[in-house]
């Protein structure tokens, strides 16, 4: 026999005398049953409410009469179903369909239930095995007898277990929905007021931190634009333009930083700097452009090829060029000319020495380092850089701005093809 529910298909009394015992129960015994309904219905409440003290609410009536109210309407339709095995399951399954929601919209575990429901069912088999004893009746009947008891105890038990799923189900969609709904408040192009998000993070049992970084991750070919799984609950996910998406709520607290490395381990992305949760759109937008920066020129072989995260605020100077656009790139044509009329690959390596001698302060050791290459290297190539180019390379006064457009000098020149000696 097939139950149904809301149009979902869920299996009842199952086929086969093997697993429907009441089929064997005579059916002389309905009406003796029925006599002493009252009796055990009486009992069944009694001993729910003593051993199941969340069921046991003096000031609150509803929970006895649920309890009353799905003790006699299964004991009723077993009694039913011995006197006819075809009778239908549907309006008792929906009845303990409806307990087991019930259960999960209160909160309560699905134990509680389903320990109520054991208590009911061997307080029933008690009774009427004593009245089988003293009324002296077959042995053998009174083993046909705790058979379906028991087989029809799990018939019910099927059915609240599948209402209590179904509720959980349908919260989490919910959930899932009030989630996204705040990761788009939070990056909305247009202020939000903060009653408004912070009632929004109440709703999805978010709770709204001082401070957040939005991480936009690149998509995985095939993978559909989908993120990374197995996320914890406090980071938000959706998409940013058909990129994976993610707000990390205080990323700059205790083991934050290895909580993020490690659960995206294995993805390239870029995160934001972190913000209070009314500039959201602030650390998505340096997100976005980070996630944009070309490889670092002067990294090492290793630090190009490894695949990770970048920081936006580790590319502060990278980020800063970008948006200087066009203007940067007129400005290092014109300081650095001289080094664009020497062999392209020669002009190249001189320009990476001088952005290293500046971050090291001219201690050619240091730089040296950097470029694995020897000192004397470093300090021959300086004297070339003198020679070359008009200006005190080493004044204090024109530093940041010549490291900033080294970067975009070597940017635009490193992808020239070698030149012929």
């Amino acid at each position: 026999m097939t139950l149904v529910y809301d149009g979902a298909p869920v299996d009842g009394a199952r086929e086969g005398a093997a697993a429907q015992p009441w089929r064997a129960v005579p059916v002389a015994e309905a009406a003796w049953m029925r006599g002493h309904l009252p009796a055990v219905q009486e009992l069944m409440v009694a001993g729910v409410l003593r051993e199941v003290p969340e069921y046991a609410r003096p000031g609150d009536p509803v929970y006895r009469q649920v309890v009353e109210a799905a003790v006699v309407f299964a004991m009723e339709h077993l009694v039913r179903l011995i006197e006819d095995p075809d009778v239908s399951w549907k309006d008792v399954y929906q009845v303990y369909f409806d307990v087991g929601y019930g259960e999960a919209v209160e909160g309560r575990s699905l134990e509680h239930l389903q320990n109520a429901m054991r208590i009911a069912s061997r307080t029933a088999w008690r009774y009427l095995a004593a009245e089988y004893q003293r009324l002296g009746r077959p042995l053998s009947l009174l083993s046909v007898m705790a058979e379906a008891n028991f087989a029809y105890l799990d018939e019910l038990s099927s059915a609240a277990a599948a209402g209590y799923r179904r509720a959980r189900e349908k919260a989490a969609g919910e959930r899932e929905q009030r989630r996204h709904r705040l990761l788009g408040l939070l990056l909305s192009e247009s202020p939000v007021p903060e009653g408004v998000v912070a009632e929004q993070a109440a709703m999805a049992g978010w709770p709204l931190p001082q401070r957040l970084a939005v991480i936009v991750l690149r998509p995985r070919p095939g993978s559909g634009g989908e993120g990374p799984s197995g996320l914890p609950p406090q980071v938000l996910a959706g998409l940013d333009g058909g990129r994976p998406c993610l707000v990390m709520p205080d990323p700059d607290g205790p083991g934050q930083s290895e909580r993020l490395t490690g659960m995206l381990a294995g993805w390239s992305g870029a995160v934001g700097p972190a913000v209070p949760p009314g500039e959201a759109r602030v650390s998505l937008h340096w997100a976005r452009r980070a996630l944009e920066l070309p490889a670092d020129p002067c990294a090492g072989a290793d630090d190009a090829q490894r695949v990770g995260l970048v920081r936006a605020e580790e590319r502060v100077a990278d980020l800063l060029l970008e948006a200087g656009g066009r203007l940067t790139e007129i400005v290092a044509a014109r300081r650095l000319e001289p080094l664009t009329r020497t062999r392209s690959r020669h002009g190249v390596r001189l320009a990476v020495t001088l952005l290293e001698c500046l971050k090291n302060g001219f201690n050619a050791t240091g730089a040296a380092a950097a470029l694995h290459v020897h000192p004397q290297t470093v300090r021959y190539r300086l004297g070339q850089l003198h020679d070359l180019l008009g200006f005190d390379i080493e004044d204090p006064e024109i530093r940041l701005e010549l490291m900033l457009l080294l970067q975009v000098w070597i940017r635009r020149e490193g992808e020239l093809p070698e030149q012929p000696a």
